[in-house]
């Protein structure tokens, strides 16, 4: 592998890094700007619908996280440039969200995969195209919503 495709591997690495940073802080208007105008989010195992265009993700994120601390972790990234300006990517995740309230009115543990499309931008910017969230194990409150109790972990 040449010196310029490990350049682009740890730019969409950093990439990575930003959405999570960006995401716990709250720091919308930064974490939008890692996606790009026509994205699609995909995290129908925990809402309804998937979300097209950078501010509509933004807004349904937003809202639903809140007032939320949220701790998001991605891990061993498996990352292929997929021709140019173009890459994928797969991510291990663990995030933990804890809602306001004494105690606390929800809290949330979840681990699973993010699926994702990069696309590097005419100002030379790697940028997320698609996110798919896909968990193995999530919790509400301690109680086990995937897999239900019973199933066998979830294959991708």
């Amino acid at each position: 592998m040449d010196v310029t495709a490990l350049a682009e591997l740890e730019a969409i690495r950093r990439l990575k890094a930003h959405y999570f940073r960006f995401l716990d802080g709250k720091r919308w208007q930064e974490w939008g700007s890692l996606f790009t105008e026509d994205a699609v989010l995909d995290t129908t195992d925990d809402a309804p619908e998937v979300v097209r265009g950078r501010e509509a993700i933004v807004k349904v994120v937003s809202q639903a996280i809140g007032e939320a601390l949220t701790i998001h972790h991605g891990h061993m990234p498996e990352i292929d440039l997929a021709g140019p300006g173009r890459a994928t990517g797969i991510w291990a995740m663990e995030d933990t969200l804890e809602y306001p309230g004494d105690p606390p009115a929800l809290v949330i543990r979840g681990r699973g995969h993010y699926f994702e499309e990069y696309v590097k931008g005419a100002d030379g910017r790697w940028r997320i195209q698609t996110l798919r969230l896909r968990r193995i194990w999530l919790e509400h409150n301690g109680v086990r919503v995937i897999p239900k109790p019973g199933e066998p972990p979830r294959r991708f």
